[in-house]
């Protein structure tokens, strides 16, 4: 009776406050980001100060409609239905958590967590997240592709490019996918989890696609997204007083995502700036109002958000939404 009586007098041990910690890592995360590019930020509300506001408020409201756009194209990569205002908030949470992880790892992760919450099993989950980024893939390079046929002359191609950078972009796309092959044929355990990924994936892509409101918001938001984003590029670089012809703007904003799509910096930042930059300039737009564009369009859809994205974001893990 004694021994019991202190067993239940004995306190816990306290738990590790990790939810705690990822409430208040996403705020961490932006204002290091923050720091870290305060010259960019300080130069991009200068062009902002100066940029006409109808243009802006409406490629402001371009940038709003991209995170409905995404929640469409989520809600199309899986059968069952999921809760539209969360997914809608998960969806604005992605966005900041995508400019803080590298390579889209921050929003994958967070829409990962979402769809497992919501009862789907990790495979399933994992699946979905697959569809979504080929969908989201193919959707972006089509646009640019009918662009580039309406419009032949809107970028030379060539400038993008450095002199002699052709011959190891061909060699890395063949190598990549040689080394890959190489290494599944060697690992029997990973070719065996990949083959189930791949019967899951396909299961899962044919139970979309046999339902034609969800391949309609899956194709449907895929292209409406990259769409909204090279509309809100045209509408600063109005707002900016940008001599170049719209459709030109928006294919050097597809042509320059396109191209840094692999670039493992967080949200591209850095590199998405530089290639928009020399996309511009190849569209025949002035090296000093491209640049102003540039940083006026990526504070406008990137920085402004970040921080409401990153409350929002520790808001869905406190609410267990994720």
């Amino acid at each position: 009776m004694t021994t019991a009586v202190r067993l239940a007098e004995k306190p816990l041990p306290r738990r590790f406050p990790v939810r705690r910690v990822l409430c208040v890592l996403p705020l961490l995360l932006v204002a290091v980001v923050a720091v870290r590019h305060r010259s960019v930020l300080a130069e991009g509300f200068g062009h902002l100060a100066t940029a006409r506001w109808p243009w802006l408020l409406a490629a402001a409201g371009a940038t709003c409609l991209t995170w409905v756009a995404a929640a469409c194209t989520r809600q199309g990569a899986v059968v069952e239905r999921l809760p539209r205002r969360r997914l809608l908030a998960t969806q604005f949470a992605a966005g900041a958590a995508n400019h803080l992880l590298p390579t889209g790892l921050g929003a994958s992760a967070v829409n990962l967590r979402f769809m497992t919450v919501c009862g789907l099993p990790l495979a399933r989950s994992s699946a979905a997240l697959a569809l979504y980024l080929l969908a989201e893939s193919v959707g972006r390079v089509a646009l640019l592709g009918a662009l580039l046929i309406a419009f032949p002359g809107a970028l030379r191609l060539g400038t993008l490019l450095p002199e002699g950078a052709a011959g190891p972009l061909l060699v890395v796309a063949v190598a990549v996918p040689a080394v890959a092959a190489g290494v599944l044929a060697l690992v029997p355990r990973l070719r065996a989890a990949v083959a189930s990924f791949l019967r899951t994936a396909l299961g899962e892509a044919r139970s979309v696609h046999g339902r034609p409101a969800r391949a309609l918001a899956l194709w449907g938001g895929a292209l409406a997204f990259p769409a909204l984003q090279a509309s809100a590029l045209v509408l600063v670089g109005r707002s900016l007083g940008l001599p170049v012809p719209a459709a030109h703007m928006a294919v050097a904003y597809l042509a320059a995502t396109v191209a840094v799509a692999l670039v493992p910096t967080p949200g591209g930042i850095g590199s998405v700036e530089a290639a928009l930059v020399v996309a511009l300039v190849a569209t025949g737009g002035p090296a000093a109002v491209a640049t102003a564009v540039v940083l006026a369009f990526r504070l406008l859809t990137v920085w402004l958000p970040l921080l409401p994205g990153a409350l929002t974001l520790a808001a869905l893990v406190r609410m267990r939404v994720i």
